[in-house]
Protein backbone atom coordinates (compact mmCIF):
# COMPACT_ATOMS: atom_id res chain seq x y z
CA UNK A 1 0.00 0.00 0.00
CA UNK A 2 1.44 3.07 -1.22
CA UNK A 3 1.06 5.64 2.07
CA UNK A 4 2.10 8.67 0.01
CA UNK A 5 5.03 9.82 2.08
CA UNK A 6 8.04 9.51 -0.50
CA UNK A 7 9.49 13.09 -0.34
CA UNK A 8 7.48 14.27 2.49
CA UNK A 9 9.54 16.98 4.74
CA UNK A 10 8.75 14.94 8.47
CA UNK A 11 10.54 16.82 11.64
CA UNK A 12 10.34 13.73 14.64
CA UNK A 13 11.56 15.18 18.38
CA UNK A 14 13.36 13.11 20.16
CA UNK A 15 14.75 10.97 17.48
CA UNK A 16 17.99 9.32 18.45
CA UNK A 17 16.45 6.40 20.56
CA UNK A 18 13.28 4.99 21.73
CA UNK A 19 10.36 5.66 20.20
CA UNK A 20 11.17 8.43 18.34
CA UNK A 21 13.95 7.25 16.42
CA UNK A 22 11.63 3.59 15.33
CA UNK A 23 9.35 6.19 14.63
CA UNK A 24 12.01 8.10 12.27
CA UNK A 25 13.22 4.81 11.00
CA UNK A 26 9.72 4.01 10.24
CA UNK A 27 9.12 7.22 7.92
CA UNK A 28 12.07 7.23 6.27
CA UNK A 29 12.07 3.46 4.84
CA UNK A 30 8.60 4.97 3.13
CA UNK A 31 10.49 7.69 1.49
CA UNK A 32 9.96 10.62 3.62
CA UNK A 33 12.51 12.98 4.43
CA UNK A 34 13.27 13.04 7.83
CA UNK A 35 14.42 15.70 10.60
CA UNK A 36 15.73 14.03 13.44
CA UNK A 37 16.63 15.31 17.22
CA UNK A 38 18.40 14.49 20.59
CA UNK A 39 20.59 16.12 23.50
CA UNK A 40 23.50 13.39 23.20
CA UNK A 41 25.31 14.65 19.67
CA UNK A 42 27.16 10.89 19.64
CA UNK A 43 23.67 8.60 20.04
CA UNK A 44 22.11 11.21 17.53
CA UNK A 45 24.84 11.03 15.14
CA UNK A 46 24.58 7.21 15.20
CA UNK A 47 20.74 6.97 14.63
CA UNK A 48 21.35 9.54 11.49
CA UNK A 49 24.21 6.84 10.56
CA UNK A 50 21.96 3.96 10.96
CA UNK A 51 19.20 5.37 8.57
CA UNK A 52 20.69 6.61 6.17
CA UNK A 53 22.97 3.39 5.79
CA UNK A 54 19.54 1.27 6.21
CA UNK A 55 17.45 2.97 3.63
CA UNK A 56 20.13 5.09 1.65
CA UNK A 57 19.04 8.46 2.50
CA UNK A 58 19.97 11.98 3.86
CA UNK A 59 18.73 12.44 7.22
CA UNK A 60 19.52 15.80 8.85
CA UNK A 61 20.28 15.44 12.65
CA UNK A 62 19.93 18.46 14.51
CA UNK A 63 21.13 18.21 18.28
CA UNK A 64 19.09 20.16 21.22
CA UNK A 65 17.21 20.13 24.39
CA UNK A 66 13.60 21.02 22.87
CA UNK A 67 12.67 21.83 26.56
CA UNK A 68 15.07 25.11 26.62
CA UNK A 69 13.64 27.62 24.83
CA UNK A 70 17.05 29.22 23.32
CA UNK A 71 18.32 25.58 22.38
CA UNK A 72 14.79 25.15 20.70
CA UNK A 73 15.12 28.34 18.77
CA UNK A 74 18.09 27.32 17.35
CA UNK A 75 17.22 24.07 16.33
CA UNK A 76 14.31 25.34 14.57
CA UNK A 77 16.41 28.08 12.75
CA UNK A 78 18.93 25.11 11.83
CA UNK A 79 15.75 23.17 10.14
CA UNK A 80 14.66 25.75 8.58
CA UNK A 81 18.02 26.96 6.88
CA UNK A 82 17.54 24.21 4.89
CA UNK A 83 14.09 23.33 4.86
CA UNK A 84 11.11 25.99 3.86
CA UNK A 85 8.70 24.14 5.62
CA UNK A 86 7.50 20.89 7.93
CA UNK A 87 4.62 18.57 6.17
CA UNK A 88 4.99 16.32 8.63
CA UNK A 89 5.42 16.87 12.59
CA UNK A 90 6.02 14.36 15.25
CA UNK A 91 6.21 16.23 18.56
CA UNK A 92 7.83 13.98 21.34
CA UNK A 93 9.75 13.79 24.72
CA UNK A 94 11.50 11.79 27.09
CA UNK A 95 9.15 10.68 30.01
CA UNK A 96 9.63 13.02 33.20
CA UNK A 97 10.76 10.99 36.56
CA UNK A 98 8.32 8.87 38.44
CA UNK A 99 7.44 9.80 41.95
CA UNK A 100 4.69 10.45 44.45
CA UNK A 101 3.15 13.70 44.74
CA UNK A 102 4.55 15.21 48.08
CA UNK A 103 7.80 14.36 46.83
CA UNK A 104 7.70 16.14 43.82
CA UNK A 105 9.17 19.96 43.73
CA UNK A 106 7.51 22.64 42.10
CA UNK A 107 10.97 22.87 39.93
CA UNK A 108 9.85 19.40 38.92
CA UNK A 109 6.71 20.58 37.94
CA UNK A 110 7.26 23.31 35.96
CA UNK A 111 10.69 20.99 34.36
CA UNK A 112 7.68 18.86 33.09
CA UNK A 113 5.45 22.17 31.91
CA UNK A 114 8.47 22.85 29.52
CA UNK A 115 9.20 19.54 28.71
CA UNK A 116 5.94 18.08 27.75
CA UNK A 117 3.74 21.15 27.22
CA UNK A 118 5.66 24.30 26.25
CA UNK A 119 7.90 22.41 24.00
CA UNK A 120 5.28 20.97 21.70
CA UNK A 121 3.40 24.11 21.62
CA UNK A 122 6.60 26.08 20.50
CA UNK A 123 7.28 23.23 17.45
CA UNK A 124 3.08 23.34 16.58
CA UNK A 125 3.64 27.21 16.45
CA UNK A 126 7.07 26.79 14.36
CA UNK A 127 5.42 24.86 11.62
CA UNK A 128 1.84 25.90 11.15
CA UNK A 129 2.70 29.00 9.27
CA UNK A 130 4.22 26.41 6.59
CA UNK A 131 1.15 24.10 6.73
CA UNK A 132 -1.40 26.66 6.34
CA UNK A 133 -0.08 28.32 3.43
CA UNK A 134 0.19 24.81 1.39
CA UNK A 135 -2.58 23.93 2.77
CA UNK A 136 -1.30 20.61 3.91
CA UNK A 137 -0.09 18.75 7.40
CA UNK A 138 0.01 16.28 9.77
CA UNK A 139 0.89 17.12 13.46
CA UNK A 140 1.31 14.10 15.63
CA UNK A 141 2.01 13.83 19.35
CA UNK A 142 3.51 11.16 21.17
CA UNK A 143 2.37 11.12 24.53
CA UNK A 144 1.52 8.33 27.07
CA UNK A 145 -1.30 5.65 27.58
CA UNK A 146 -1.43 7.87 31.46
CA UNK A 147 -3.45 9.85 29.67
CA UNK A 148 -6.42 7.88 29.32
CA UNK A 149 -5.66 5.75 32.27
CA UNK A 150 -3.32 7.39 35.29
CA UNK A 151 -0.46 4.69 35.86
CA UNK A 152 0.55 4.49 39.59
CA UNK A 153 3.51 6.89 40.39
CA UNK A 154 3.75 8.72 37.36
CA UNK A 155 1.89 11.92 38.73
CA UNK A 156 3.86 14.41 36.75
CA UNK A 157 3.64 12.15 32.94
CA UNK A 158 -0.43 11.40 33.88
CA UNK A 159 -0.76 15.43 35.16
CA UNK A 160 0.81 17.25 32.01
CA UNK A 161 0.48 14.86 29.47
CA UNK A 162 -3.25 15.26 29.62
CA UNK A 163 -3.06 18.72 28.28
CA UNK A 164 -1.17 17.74 25.67
CA UNK A 165 -4.45 15.94 24.30
CA UNK A 166 -6.41 18.68 25.16
CA UNK A 167 -4.20 20.90 22.89
CA UNK A 168 -4.52 17.97 20.21
CA UNK A 169 -8.17 18.18 20.12
CA UNK A 170 -8.54 21.64 20.05
CA UNK A 171 -6.53 21.95 17.33
CA UNK A 172 -8.19 19.44 15.16
CA UNK A 173 -11.22 21.85 15.61
CA UNK A 174 -8.92 24.84 14.38
CA UNK A 175 -6.85 23.63 11.25
CA UNK A 176 -9.39 20.82 9.76
CA UNK A 177 -10.08 24.14 7.27
CA UNK A 178 -6.31 24.11 6.46
CA UNK A 179 -6.20 20.00 5.49
CA UNK A 180 -4.05 19.60 8.76
CA UNK A 181 -4.95 16.49 10.60
CA UNK A 182 -3.58 16.71 14.46
CA UNK A 183 -3.92 13.71 16.46
CA UNK A 184 -2.71 12.11 19.67
CA UNK A 185 -0.77 8.40 19.44
CA UNK A 186 -0.58 6.87 23.56
CA UNK A 187 2.46 4.40 23.69
CA UNK A 188 1.54 1.82 26.24
CA UNK A 189 4.62 -0.73 27.82
CA UNK A 190 6.80 -0.60 24.85
CA UNK A 191 10.30 -2.26 25.25
CA UNK A 192 12.40 1.30 25.93
CA UNK A 193 15.19 2.07 27.68
CA UNK A 194 12.30 4.29 29.48
CA UNK A 195 10.83 1.00 30.55
CA UNK A 196 13.55 -0.36 32.15
CA UNK A 197 14.43 2.49 33.87
CA UNK A 198 11.11 2.12 35.76
CA UNK A 199 11.19 -1.55 36.01
CA UNK A 200 14.54 -0.92 38.02
CA UNK A 201 13.46 2.07 40.21
CA UNK A 202 9.98 0.54 41.24
CA UNK A 203 9.10 -3.22 41.12
CA UNK A 204 5.74 -2.81 40.36
CA UNK A 205 6.19 -1.89 36.62
CA UNK A 206 7.89 -5.63 36.77
CA UNK A 207 4.49 -7.17 36.77
CA UNK A 208 2.91 -4.84 34.26
CA UNK A 209 3.10 -7.51 32.02
CA UNK A 210 0.40 -9.19 33.77
CA UNK A 211 -2.21 -6.29 32.60
CA UNK A 212 -1.41 -6.65 28.91
CA UNK A 213 -4.12 -8.71 27.12
CA UNK A 214 -1.70 -9.76 24.94
CA UNK A 215 0.57 -10.93 27.53
CA UNK A 216 3.64 -9.13 26.15
CA UNK A 217 5.67 -5.50 25.84
CA UNK A 218 5.10 -4.03 22.68
CA UNK A 219 8.30 -3.77 20.39
CA UNK A 220 9.14 0.16 18.93
CA UNK A 221 8.40 -0.89 15.61
CA UNK A 222 4.72 -1.52 16.28
CA UNK A 223 4.15 1.96 17.64
CA UNK A 224 6.27 3.70 14.94
CA UNK A 225 3.90 1.48 12.18
CA UNK A 226 0.39 3.22 13.87
CA UNK A 227 2.22 6.98 13.77
CA UNK A 228 3.59 6.25 10.24
CA UNK A 229 -0.05 5.33 9.19
CA UNK A 230 -1.39 8.31 10.64
CA UNK A 231 1.41 10.69 9.09
CA UNK A 232 0.07 8.78 5.78
CA UNK A 233 -2.65 9.91 2.95
CA UNK A 234 -4.70 7.26 3.71
CA UNK A 235 -5.42 8.70 7.34
CA UNK A 236 -6.56 11.76 5.15
CA UNK A 237 -9.86 11.65 7.14
CA UNK A 238 -8.71 11.19 10.69
CA UNK A 239 -8.30 14.32 12.94
CA UNK A 240 -8.63 14.73 16.67
CA UNK A 241 -7.97 11.27 17.99
CA UNK A 242 -6.10 9.35 20.32
CA UNK A 243 -5.24 5.91 19.43
CA UNK A 244 -3.91 3.83 21.42
CA UNK A 245 -1.00 1.32 20.88
CA UNK A 246 -0.83 -0.41 24.05
CA UNK A 247 -1.69 -3.97 23.83
CA UNK A 248 -5.03 -3.69 25.25
CA UNK A 249 -4.22 -2.77 28.54
CA UNK A 250 -6.73 1.02 28.60
CA UNK A 251 -9.59 -0.46 30.24
CA UNK A 252 -12.10 1.87 29.19
CA UNK A 253 -14.26 1.89 26.37
CA UNK A 254 -13.31 5.01 24.20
Amino acid sequence: MDLGLKDKVVFIAASSEGLGKAVAMELAKEGATVIINGRNEDRLKATQQLIETEYNTTVLAVAGDLSNASERDQVLQTIFKQFNHIDILVTNTGGPPAGKFEDLSLKQWQQTYNLLLESAVALIQAVLPGMKQQPYGRIISITSQAVKQPVDNLILSNSVRASVVGLTKSLANELGVYNITVNNVMPGYTKTNRLLTLIETNPDFKNAVNEIPLKRFGDPEEFAAAVTFLASARASYITGTSLAVDGGWIKGLL
